[in-house]
């Protein structure tokens, strides 16, 4: 197999060779030029062909945003990752970059004056989301983690239908952004359900992606803070390095943020939030899974299943990475495969009995 083509882009010498050198020292990756500036990386694109960009996003002349709309305006598919600052400023900049058609994004070392550090930074971050959106294959590399929770039960056709769901619970990862700026829209403010979301992402981002949302969606989006009752109508977003659940108590059910160790290599991570709800909610839980890397949410969703839930997954077509949606689908515990486009109607589908005189209002929302 061809190495993969990569053309690396930002206006610092240091960190151009920074991420040069990690990714030439993989294998199945090939640097084959590089670019000080967006408008150079544009002009360069057609004789590089490269198979994927990494993207600065301040630089001079033309940014990486203003870069990104213009590759996508001359029609070109190529997976660009931004590389962002782990700043508020950072988090907008980068959210406004995936809007204009940025596939990810990495957060740039903190101190590229230690070198090691950086690369070894680069590193675990770059190189399996390149081979991600490329479709090679990924090894995560070595991250602290819990004990495997028990593997779910095996997959089995389901008998009737399942439960009527209670509360709806979504994760996703690479592409999620944009592909939840698409689903969660459609859906109304009277949405019978509370909702709960992983989206893998870091602290500082998930706060400006929760006001993003917020502003998009006629329901209400946060950042989940530890301790909220969970009320039809809100999402409640995991804020970066928290796992997010489900708790119950002398007051109800509310969220619950912890910073257990990472699953999944992820830390939120889809799992911990999939298994809360079954425990909380009786199994009456809807599960949707997006797009994204990994297989993070697979045990959750046998969980989910074999509790009497309904599972709904993003299909490959229409997903940036079909890793967490593909693991799903293949361990048996998709009720469904959909596109994205109808992954609204589908929610709306499932929740239609949950309150009657709310029905035409969550359908009517999504056509």
């Amino acid at each position: 197999m061809n190495p993969i083509r990569v053309m690396v882009v930002d206006d610092s010498v240091v960190v151009r060779k920074i991420v040069t050198d990690v990714l030439s020292a993989d294998p199945d990756i090939e640097v084959v030029g590089t670019a000080v500036n967006g408008r150079i990386a544009v002009g360069k694109l057609e004789q590089l062909k490269p198979d994927l960009v990494t993207m600065d996003i301040e630089m001079p002349e033309m940014n990486g945003i203003e870069a990104v709309r213009a590759i996508r305006a001359a029609r070109s598919r190529v997976p660009i990752i931004m590389f962002s600052t782990l700043t508020e400023r950072g988090a907008s900049a980068t959210m406004d970059a995936l809007s204009a058609g940025a596939s990810d994004y990495v957060t740039k070392p903190a101190n590229v004056g230690s070198v090691g550090q950086s690369m070894e930074s680069v590193r675990e971050q770059l190189i399996p989301k390149i081979k991600a959106l490329t479709g090679r294959p990924v090894s995560m590399g070595p991250v602290r983690t819990a004990a495997a929770p028990p593997p779910p039960p095996p997959a089995r056709p389901r008998s009737g239908p399942g439960k009527k769901p209670a509360v709806l619970v979504i994760g996703s990862s690479t592409g999620g952004p944009e592909a939840l700026a698409k689903v969660l829209p459609q859906l109304p403010a009277s949405l019978p359900v509370p909702v709960l979301l992983v989206q893998h992402m870091p602290p500082v981002f998930t706060r400006q992606f929760a006001q993003r949302l917020d502003r998009l969606c006629p329901l209400r989006v946060v950042e989940a803070s530890d301790g909220t009752p969970l009320v039809p109508g809100t999402v409640h977003l995991a804020p970066g390095d928290h796992h997010l659940v489900v708790r119950g108590g002398a007051r109800g059910l509310h969220t619950g943020l912890n910073q257990g160790p990472p699953e999944n290599f992820c830390r939120p991570a889809v799992d911990p939030l999939f298994r809360s709800a079954v425990t909380a909610f009786d199994g009456a839980v809807l599960a949707v899974v997006l797009t994204g890397m990994g297989s993070d949410g697979r045990n959750g969703a046998g969980e989910i299943r074999a509790a009497g839930g309904t599972v709904l997954v993003q299909d490959q077509h229409t997903s940036v990475v079909w890793g967490m949606p593909g693991a799903i689908s293949q361990a048996g515990y998709a009720d469904e495969v959909l596109s994205l486009d109808r992954i609204p109607e589908a929610i709306s589908r499932h929740l239609s009995g949950v309150a009657g005189n709310r029905t035409a209002a969550i359908a009517g929302s999504t056509r």
